[in-house]
C-alpha cells in the first residue's frame, strides 16, 4: 500500500471542519518553471496594475534591478531595504513611502525578508502582491506574517497579505549559497511537519505536507551534492511550494519556538527552524503519532525526529543552538516568550517544562531517541 493509501485508510474522518478566511487559503495564481520570472511584466498587467513597487533585501538588490528593468514603465521604484523578522518600524516607514509614491502593486523579490516586507506593507494598504521567492521559505504561499514588535515576533493573519501571484523560477535559486540553501530547505521541511498535525489543516494540505517533505528531502540531498544542479533546485523549490501550501493550514509549537529564537535572539530564520525541528517533532510524536507517521512514511524513516537530526549533519548544518551563540542563561527567556505567544494549535501541551526540555536538547545537540 502506498503512502497516500496508508494515510487515507488511517485518516478518513466521519466529519471535519476547517476555519475560513486566511486558514488554508492559497494564492489564486502560481507560475512555476525555469525562466518564469522573465514574464513579470505580463503578470503585473494581468492585475491591471501600472505602478509596481519592487521590494528586496540589499543583498538581492542586483537581482531586483533586473526585475525593475523587465518591468520598464510599469515600475515606479525599488526599495532594497527588507531585513529579516519584519521590524514594525520598517513596515510602517515603507507603507508611508509606498503611499506617497502612488504604488498600486508590490513585487517582492527574494526570501522571507522581502516577502515579509511586502506583507507588512499590504497589511494596512491592501495592495496586490506578486511574490518571486528566491529561497525555500514558503512564506509567499500564506496570509500569515511574523512582525517583530518591541523585540518579540508576533504573528499576524490577513487575506490582505495573501499574494495575488507567485512566480517560482528555480534559475533564481542557483546563486543561493549551499549553507543558506540547506537552512532554508529545513525551514520548508518544518512547514510540512509542523502543519500536518494542527487541527486547522485541510485534508488536501495534509497530503501536500507529505508530498512536500519527500520532495524537499530528495531535492536537498541533490543540491548538497551539486548546488548547480537545476533539476535538484527545481525539485527543492517544488517541495517548498507544497510546504508553503501545507503551512496555510496553520502551524504550532515548532514555529513558535523558531520565531522566538529569530525575533528575540537573532538566530537566522532558516537555522532557527532547522535546529529545533527534530526536538519538537520528537515531543509531538507522543501525541500525534498517526500524523507524523504520514511524514515518516513519505520519507521511509522509522523515527522522524532522529531522521531530521541526522539530515542536519548530512547537508553540513550545525546541530545545536550553542553552535549559533545561544547560551544556557538565555533558556528561561526563550521558554517564557514561546509559552506566552503559543497559538493553542500544538497537539501536545505547551508547558514551560516541555519547552524547557526541548530547548535544552536543542541547545546541546542531543539526538532524539
Amino acid at each position: 500500500m502506498n503512502v497516500a493509501a496508508n494515510f487515507a485508510a488511517a485518516h478518513t474522518p466521519a466529519a471535519f471542519d476547517t476555519p475560513g478566511d486566511v486558514y488554508n487559503a492559497t494564492p489564486p495564481r502560481i507560475v512555476f518553471g525555469a525562466g518564469a520570472a522573465r514574464g513579470i511584466a505580463e503578470e503585473v498587467e494581468r492585475l491591471g496594475a501600472k505602478r509596481a513597487l519592487v521590494l528586496s533585501t540589499p543583498g538581492r538588490g542586483e537581482m531586483a534591478k533586473r526585475v525593475v528593468a523587465q518591468l520598464g514603465d510599469l515600475c515606479i521604484g525599488l526599495m532594497p531595504e527588507a531585513v529579516s523578522q519584519v521590524p514594525i518600524e520598517l513596515a510602517r516607514a515603507c507603507r508611508l513611502r509606498a503611499t506617497e509614491m502612488g504604488a498600486d502593486c508590490l513585487v517582492s523579490v527574494g526570501g522571507g525578508a522581502s516577502i515579509g516586507l511586502g506583507k507588512g506593507i499590504s497589511l494596512e494598504l491592501g495592495l496586490p502582491i506578486i511574490a518571486i521567492p528566491t529561497t525555500y521559505s514558503g512564506s509567499e504561499m500564506t496570509g500569515f506574517c511574523g512582525i517583530t514588535i518591541d523585540g518579540v515576533k508576533r504573528m499576524h493573519t490577513s487575506l490582505k497579505m495573501l499574494a495575488a501571484t507567485v512566480i517560482y523560477d528555480p534559475e533564481l535559486t542557483l546563486s543561493l549559497p549551499l549553507d543558506v540553501s540547506a537552512a532554508s530547505a529545513m525551514n520548508a521541511l518544518a512547514h510540512c511537519v509542523d502543519a500536518v498535525y494542527v487541527p486547522t489543516i485541510s485534508p488536501i494540505n495534509a497530503f501536500a505536507a507529505a508530498s512536500g517533505a519527500r520532495a524537499i528531502a530528495d531535492g536537498l540531498r541533490g543540491v548538497a551534492a551539486d548546488p548547480s544542479n537545476l533539476d535538484a533546485r527545481t525539485q527543492l523549490l517544488y517541495g517548498a511550494y507544497l510546504g508553503g501550501a501545507a503551512l496555510t493550514g496553520g502551524f504550532a509549537l515548532q514555529h513558535g519556538l523558531a520565531h522566538t529564537l529569530g525575533g528575540s535572539f537573532g538566530v537566522a530564520h532558516g537555522l532557527s527552524h532547522a535546529l529545533v525541528l527534530a526536538h519538537v517533532t520528537a515531543y509531538n510524536a507522543q501525541f500525534a503519532a498517526d500524523q507524523i507517521g504520514m511524514i515518516e512514511s513519505a520519507l521511509a524513516v522509522p523515527s522522524l525526529g532522529g531522521a531530521i537530526f541526522d539530515l542536519l549533519a548530512e547537508v553540513g548544518l550545525p546541530n545545536s543552538l550553542s553552535a549559533v551563540g545561544i547560551t544556557k542563561d538565555q533558556v528561561a527567556e526563550i521558554v517564557r516568550i514561546t509559552v506566552e505567544t503559543d497559538n493553542g494549535l500544538n497537539p501536545a501541551p505547551v508547558t514551560e517544562d516541555a519547552v524547557r526540555r526541548i530547548t535544552l536538547a536543542a541547545l546541546y545537540g542531543e539526538r532524539p531517541q
